[in-house]
Parts: structure tokens; C-alpha cells; sequence
């Protein structure tokens, strides 16, 4: 309305409105806005730029999720649809996660535990609930196997391993490297995992049962029954993987040990 009343200055101001059957008042009031925005807009106007920052700095990985938990932290004090709104306003957007592909193989012969999580990924204190999962991360040189444990309670990662093979050995590695860093009373941990036949191996079996700890596997073909391992996936291939050729498994290495070590102060891993 304004525009149209600037393009024809010769006609007046009052007229033209007149016909628009538009107050003046409104029109002036426009004017104003676009010259003298509200409080509210210069505070929208700065929180976008803060916004565009945080996107850029994450290598345009966060969406508004992960861009309001990096702004909660630092002590701005702004809702999450108000992210979302001024993001979509400046054309930001992060990146979805891609579905994977499942890389469990069961061993038909192999005696499954019992689901003793059934779904339930919390704990009163740590070291009571260890979820485990591993993931294949392809490079120049071959596949990398990637195997991790991780607490239900802080949500950290426990322990991490990388290998050529996924095998037994990768898995017991990972574990013996956890049982290192946390006392662990026999008897109070659980250790979930998935029916691959890494897991059912006679190796990792003897080591729990060694270690006083308690199996549980979850059923088949399920990925919520391992959600809390899967959501590690998803942040390490979304926001370090993904649009990255990795030239050799040594740069692999390198780059998941960066990821794990802070897998849960990430956003997406919150």
C-alpha cells in the first residue's frame, strides 16, 4: 500500500488512500515501522544475525532444534518456534538425517538374552544401564567399523573403537576399554545390544559374565529397541559424515575421536 502511494505522489496521499478505503493513521503508522522498527523487530533483526552465526559455525548442520540448544546454553532467553520462524524467514535450514542401513548379522545358533530394557533408556545413576551398537563408515581405504558404548544416565560415551573388521574383538575391545574408565559393581549393569552374532559371541559373553554383568539384547528388526545407540549414529553421520570423502580410515579415526568425546553435549544428542 505504501509502495503504490509512493508511486504516484501526484495524485496525493490523502486521495489514494481514500480509494483504498485505507486510514491514514495506517498508512503513516507503516511508514514509521519501516523507518523506526519496533523493539520487537530490532530484537528479531539481531537475533537473526546471532542465528545465521550459529548455523554457519555448525557447517550449516542445525536446524532450529539444534540452533535454540546452542542459544539456551549461552543464556539467550528465546522460544523455539521463534527460531524456527526468523530461520525460515532467512532461508536457513539444517540437514535431515538419512535412514541407514542395518548391519546386524545374527548367528542362527547363537543363545539371545532376554529384553531387560524394554524400550526404558533412563537410570537413576551411572554406570546401571550401557547401550552398544556398532556402524560401518566408509572411507578411500575400505570400510571403518566403528563400535561404542553408551550411558543411559549422562549419555555420554563410555568407550569407543574403531576397526577394519567387525568382529568379536571389536566389540570386547570397546567393552574392556569401558570396564577401565568406570568402576562398575557386579551385578548393577545391564549391557544392551542388538542380536548381531558380535554380541552373542562366545568372547563378549564370557567377559560379562566374568565382569558380573547383565545381557540384554534387543528383538529383531527393531531400531527402537536400540534407540539410544541409534541416536548416536544419526548425530555422528549427520553432522560429521555427511558430504565428507574420507581419504583413508586413519582420517576416520581422527574424526570420530573429536565426535564421541562430545557426543553428548551435541544438540541432537541432548
Amino acid at each position: 500500500m505504501t509502495a503504490l502511494v509512493d508511486e504516484h505522489p501526484h495524485l496525493g496521499v490523502e486521495p489514494v488512500l481514500r480509494e483504498l478505503n485505507v486510514p491514514s493513521s495506517t498508512c503513516y503508522r507503516w511508514r514509521q515501522a519501516g523507518t523506526e522498527p519496533c523493539e520487537r523487530r530490532r530484537r528479531d533483526a539481531e537475533l537473526t544475525g546471532r542465528i545465521r552465526q550459529v548455523h554457519d559455525e555448525s557447517g550449516g548442520i542445525y536446524g532450529s532444534p539444534g540452533v535454540h540448544a546452542v542459544l539456551k546454553r549461552e543464556g539467550v532467553h528465546v522460544g523455539r518456534k521463534r527460531v524456527e520462524r526468523l530461520m525460515r524467514q532467512a532461508g536457513l535450514a539444517g540437514i535431515s538425517p538419512r535412514r541407514g542401513k542395518g548391519f546386524t548379522r545374527r548367528d542362527p545358533d547363537a543363545d539371545l538374552a532376554p529384553d531387560l530394557v524394554q524400550r526404558d533408556f533412563t537410570a537413576d545413576r551411572p554406570n546401571r544401564l550401557w547401550v552398544t551398537d556398532l556402524t560401518m563408515i566408509p572411507t578411500g581405504e575400505g570400510p571403518l567399523w566403528l563400535s561404542a558404548i553408551r550411558d543411559a544416565f549422562s549419555r555420554r560415551v563410555v568407550a569407543w573403537e574403531t576397526s577394519a573388521r567387525a568382529d568379536a574383538d571389536l566389540v570386547l575391545t570397546s567393552l574392556e576399554y569401558a570396564l577401565a574408565s568406570r568402576e562398575v559393581a557386579p551385578g548393577e549393569l545391564i549391557h544392551h545390544a542388538d542380536h548381531g552374532c558380535r554380541y552373542t559371541s562366545v568372547k563378549l559373553t564370557t567377559r560379562l559374565v566374568r565382569a558380573g554383568i547383565q545381557a540384554s539384547m534387543d528383538s529383531v528388526g527393531d531400531s527402537f529397541d536400540n534407540a539410544l545407540a541409534e541416536n548416536l549414529w544419526m548425530v555422528i553421520k549427520t553432522e560429521c559424515i555427511r558430504g565428507r570423502i574420507l581419504a583413508t580410515r586413519a582420517e576416520g579415526r581422527t574424526s570420530r575421536s573429536s565426535r564421541t568425546s562430545t557426543a553428548s553435549t551435541t544438540p541432537a544428542a541432548c
